[in-house]
Order: C-alpha cells, then sequence, then structure tokens
C-alpha cells in the first residue's frame, strides 16, 4: 500500500511541474524584478543599466507626493464601491431566487445563461459597444433623449465627471454581476437542506430564513466573493483605459492600473515609479484582504477550535499525572 501511495504522489508531483515552471517564469520573476526596480533609477525606453537610489524609498515618496496617483487610488476605490453595492445585491437576489424550492423557475438554465454572457464578452467589444451607445453629438442615447424631449442638444456624456465614473461602474456591474451570482447559487446549493427544513417547520418566512440561514452559511462564500472583487476593482484597467479618452474629465476615470500603465509605457518610461506605484497597490490590497479575513473570520469556529484545544492540553497533563 505504501509504495502505491508512493507511486501516486510522483505523479502528483510531475504533474505540477509544469504549474510551478510557469508561475516561477510569469508571476514570482516579474513580482521579484518589479520590487527590486522599484528601489532604484531605471527609466527610459532602452535602458537596462540601473543604479539604487541614494534614499531607497524616494519613488515611494514621489508616489504618495502626486496628486494624479492619489486621485487614481480615490478613483479606483470609488468606482468599485459603486458598481459592487448593487452587483453583491442583485446577486444575492437572483441566487436566492433561481435556488427556491418552492417557486422553481422554469428556464432557469436559460436565465443563468443570458446573466452570465456579458462576463464572456471581451472588454474591448463592451468598450466599443459603450462608447457608441453613448457617443456624442451623434449616439443612441442621445437620440432617445431627444426623441423624449429630456435633452435639446446633445449631451456629451463622457465630459462629465460623475457620469463618466457612473458609467464605468455600470459596466462592471454587468460585466461580473452573473459570474458572482453563480458563485452564491453553488454556495447555497452546498448548504444542506436539512437546515431549511427545519427553519419551515419552526415556522420561519422567507425573510428570516435568509438572513438568519443563508446569509450565516454563506459567510465563506461571500469572503471569497469580497476578496476577488476586491482585488480585481483595485487592478480595474481595460474599461476605464478602452472607454474613455484620456481618463475622462479631471482624470475622473483614471484607476491605479491606468496610472501605472501611463508611467511605464505611455511617453515617459518611468519604470521605476511605475514599479513604486505597482508595490504600492500590492501593499493596500494584501493589508485590506488580511483585514477583510479577520472581520468576516467565523468566531464560532475560533472559539470551538480554542476549546477543542484546551481540551486536548488537559487529557495529555491528566495522561502525563497519571503516568
Amino acid at each position: 500500500m505504501n509504495k502505491r501511495r508512493d507511486k501516486y504522489a510522483k505523479w502528483g508531483y510531475i504533474f505540477s511541474v509544469p504549474f510551478l515552471v510557469a508561475f516561477l517564469i510569469f508571476s514570482l520573476y516579474p513580482l521579484l524584478y518589479t520590487i527590486i526596480i522599484s528601489f532604484t533609477d531605471l527609466q527610459g525606453v532602452a535602458t537596462k543599466e540601473f543604479n539604487f537610489l541614494p534614499n531607497l524609498i524616494q519613488n515611494y515618496i514621489d508616489a504618495f507626493n502626486t496628486p494624479t496617483f492619489i486621485a487614481s487610488l480615490k478613483n479606483t476605490v470609488k468606482i468599485w464601491g459603486m458598481n459592487f453595492i448593487p452587483q453583491i445585491v442583485l446577486s444575492l437576489v437572483l441566487a436566492v431566487w433561481f435556488t427556491n424550492e418552492r417557486m422553481r423557475i422554469k428556464g432557469g438554465g436559460l436565465f443563468k445563461v443570458l446573466f452570465y454572457m456579458p462576463n464572456i464578452i471581451t472588454a474591448a467589444s463592451i468598450a466599443i459597444l459603450f462608447s457608441a451607445f453613448f457617443g456624442a453629438p451623434i449616439g443612441p442615447m442621445n437620440d432617445i433623449l431627444m426623441r423624449l424631449g429630456i435633452i435639446s442638444e446633445p449631451f456629451y456624456f463622457f465630459r462629465n465627471v460623475t457620469i463618466s465614473q457612473g458609467i464605468v461602474a455600470f459596466i462592471q456591474f454587468w460585466m461580473w454581476y452573473g459570474s458572482t451570482m453563480i458563485v452564491l447559487i453553488a454556495g447555497i446549493n452546498g448548504i444542506s437542506p436539512a437546515i431549511f427544513e427545519a427553519a419551515a417547520i419552526d415556522g420561519a418566512n422567507g425573510i428570516q430564513t435568509f438572513f438568519r440561514v443563508t446569509l450565516p452559511s454563506l459567510r465563506p462564500i461571500l469572503l471569497y466573493t469580497l476578496i476577488t472583487s476586491f482585488v480585481g476593482g483595485m487592478q480595474m484597467f481595460d474599461i476605464p483605459r478602452l472607454l474613455v479618452e484620456r481618463s475622462g474629465p479631471d482624470n475622473s476615470t483614471l484607476t491605479t492600473s491606468v496610472y501605472i500603465y501611463n508611467q511605464a509605457f505611455s511617453g515617459s518610461y518611468m519604470f521605476n515609479r511605475a514599479a513604486a506605484a505597482s508595490m504600492i497597490l500590492f501593499l493596500i490590497i494584501a493589508v485590506c484582504a488580511a483585514i477583510l479575513f479577520y472581520v468576516m473570520r467565523d468566531k464560532d469556529a475560533q472559539e470551538l477550535n480554542k476549546i477543542q484545544k484546551a481540551r486536548a492540553k488537559a487529557e495529555r497533563k491528566a495522561r502525563r499525572a497519571s503516568v
């Protein structure tokens, strides 16, 4: 039996080699290189040589002293919040709706596919679609509003700060709520039916069952959704970069990832400052993720784990004393 287990274990290590190689080349090496050049003076297209700065954290200081970088951080958090709150609410409602045994929605599979469809469309296609839809002076939205008499002349949507941010947030919401819904449906289907049956026997209505049974049982899934959405939101790049020219009025749609791209590849080629901004973004994501893990931890499970450890410790002491 041991030889057979060793044989199977060998194949497991062999199959993991391609991932490890790809991770080392395409993830770990770029990360380490980015950390290194964030402490250097590396700038310019053809420049390969660099020197470490006398003050190693000078690039980080310069980033925090740059108003554009601070504005990009604020824009990123704001746009993410504007799309995540309605996204999680709608996804929860749809997930509960599709998993409700009493309602038994006809054609549920078709609806799931339709809701998930925006997630598989490329960001470039969506950016072109919405750019044309909200185009000015000629565009479908302007045409609709003028025909309804709401406006008398073409409105330039992407020249307004709030509307520009709102459109980007709506696109992010529209693209990702279907994916979040599928994850939550899987989480609800993983809850033991006996719990819902017990709640129904106790006389709980739909709202009470949702808040007292479904939501507490979905804690790990909600944590996963929140963390992945936050990480993706803080790295928001494609839609803001492709939809609005020059990041809109007053850099309203300038996200941190777009700022980093502009620093590194849009004329300035300041790789050192782009690397420093990248590391700051990485640290912000890591710290916020750690805080979310701590806040949303399962306290009951931790208390039970402490009790079990205390009992095991007491049993060990009792055995030693008896010996």
